[in-house]
Parts: structure tokens; C-alpha cells; sequence
């Protein structure tokens, strides 16, 4: 196992760190680490939200470390399976049904803003944070999916505007598009993303993980296919621990607890 990705678990709450400053690039062995703990979070019903983080200050990415494609290649077979290795663990990052939170501050390019698409809730520094899909500049184009999810997540022409013109935006510009959730100053956008996952973990899990089956993706679907997955929602979720507690809670006029029975 290699250090190229710091892993923790805090109560419910697993934090991911790319080790790698001051660039945090995206390597070989990152993303083999970062496929294995994806499957080991997914299968974790003690963790039921995450935080993907840089460390250091300067940058949270500035993608894929480009000097190991030939290495990859020659290790995978061919550039195709390089890439689809990233959409592999970027989809299950976007489908486990646990919510995962992302930083993004300094560069935050390439691949190293195609990862935290696929997360549910990104934060941005309000200061210094430099966002894009650079790969024009290269004569390249986006590889892990950031083109399809930019244009879901901001709209056509945002994404137009940013691919073709390989523009790079501040976290106050991407709050103003939609493409973050939220804007902190840099020195407490660590601590807010925490925070912010140790208010997900305290939801009821299975409610939350029946209404992302609904939201993820939910703009691909029509009007008749999301009420359908909602109503296998609300079976899901009906009865349970977590929905006594929530009525008893209501009931007695108290804060619910919720999960008392995870494993």
C-alpha cells in the first residue's frame, strides 16, 4: 500500500487525503488505492459520509500526474483502460448511495476537478482557488467524464465557456454557477467540510441513501421514472429504526437520533 492517499476514519465519517503537495497529483498509485478504498467505504455500514481532501494548503489537485500515462498504459494494456479505470471509481464514488464532500482550493485542474464532480457536495475557498478543465491547452480533451458532468452540473453553456476556452474560475464564480455548494475562507474550508459530513452521517442512513438513489443522476430521467423511485424510497425507508425514531422524536417534542443500530 502506497502513502499516495491518506486514509481515516473519524466516528462515522472516512477522510480521504491526497498526499502529494504542493501539486497533490493524481497517480497510478493514487487512483489504485483510492479504487480499493472506494469498494472498502462502500461496504462499510459504520461509514456513512466522506470528506476527499488535499494536503497542505496550495493546491487540492492539479490532476493526473500526465509523466506516468506511458507507465499506465504499459501497465493496464492501453490508454482506454488508463481512463476507464477513473470513470470505474468516479461512477461508484457517484452511485454508493453515501455522501461524499470535496474541497476545492488552488488548482483544481483537470482530473483534479473531473474526481470532485462525481462527489454530492463541493466546497470551493473563497479565496485563491483556481477551477477548470484545462485540457485544450494541451490539445487533449477531458478523459474522466468532466465534460458530460460539467455541462449536467453548471448547464451547456457554463461548460462551453470554461472547455473551449480552458478558463479556470474562482470558487466565487463557481458558487455563482452552481458548480460548488458552498464558498469558505481557505484556512476553514477543511473544518467546514467535516463538519458538513458529520451532519450527513447523523441522518438516517437508509433515507439518505433511498433519496440519492432518486437525486444522483436525477436529470436524466423523466418526470414518471423519478416517481417511481421515489415511491421505492418511501418502501425503503418506511418502518425502519430510524423512522419509529424519527416519529418518537417528533412525538416527545426532542432532536431524533438517528442510526442507533448500525453495525
Amino acid at each position: 500500500m502506497s502513502d499516495a492517499l491518506l486514509f481515516e476514519v473519524n466516528s462515522a465519517v472516512a477522510v480521504l487525503t491526497i498526499n502529494d503537495a504542493p501539486y497533490n497529483r493524481m497517480s497510478l498509485e493514487f487512483m489504485d488505492e483510492l479504487e480499493m478504498r472506494v469498494a472498502e467505504i462502500a461496504a462499510d455500514q459504520k461509514i456513512r459520509a466522506v470528506v476527499l481532501t488535499a494536503d497542505g494548503l496550495e493546491n487540492f489537485s492539479v490532476g493526473m500526474n500526465l509523466k506516468q500515462l506511458p507507465e499506465g498504459i504499459a501497465k493496464m494494456g492501453s490508454a482506454d483502460a488508463v481512463f476507464d479505470q477513473r470513470l470505474r471509481v468516479i461512477a461508484a464514488i457517484e452511485n454508493m448511495g453515501k455522501p461524499w464532500i470535496t474541497t476545492l482550493f488552488g488548482y483544481c485542474l483537470g482530473g483534479g476537478l473531473e474526481l470532485p464532480l462525481g462527489c454530492h457536495f463541493r466546497l470551493a475557498a473563497t479565496e485563491g482557488a483556481q477551477i477548470g478543465l484545462p485540457e485544450l491547452d494541451l490539445g487533449a480533451v477531458p478523459a474522466w467524464g468532466g465534460s458530460a458532468r460539467l455541462a449536467k452540473c453548471v448547464g451547456e453553456q457554463h461548460a462551453l465557456d470554461m472547455i473551449l476556452r480552458a478558463k479556470k474560475i474562482s470558487g466565487t464564480r463557481a458558487l455563482e454557477i452552481g458548480l460548488v455548494h458552498e464558498i469558505w475562507p481557505l484556512g476553514e474550508l477543511k473544518d467546514r467540510a467535516i463538519k458538513l459530513a458529520e451532519q450527513l452521517a447523523e441522518m438516517p442512513a437508509t433515507a439518505v441513501s433511498a433519496m440519492m438513489s432518486v437525486l444522483v443522476n436525477s436529470n436524466s430521467q423523466n418526470l414518471e421514472q423519478l416517481l417511481a423511485a421515489e415511491r421505492q424510497a418511501v418502501q425503503a425507508s418506511r418502518g425502519t429504526d430510524d423512522a419509529k425514531e424519527g416519529m418518537a422524536a417528533f412525538l416527545e417534542k426532542r432532536p431524533p437520533v438517528f442510526n442507533q443500530n448500525s453495525s
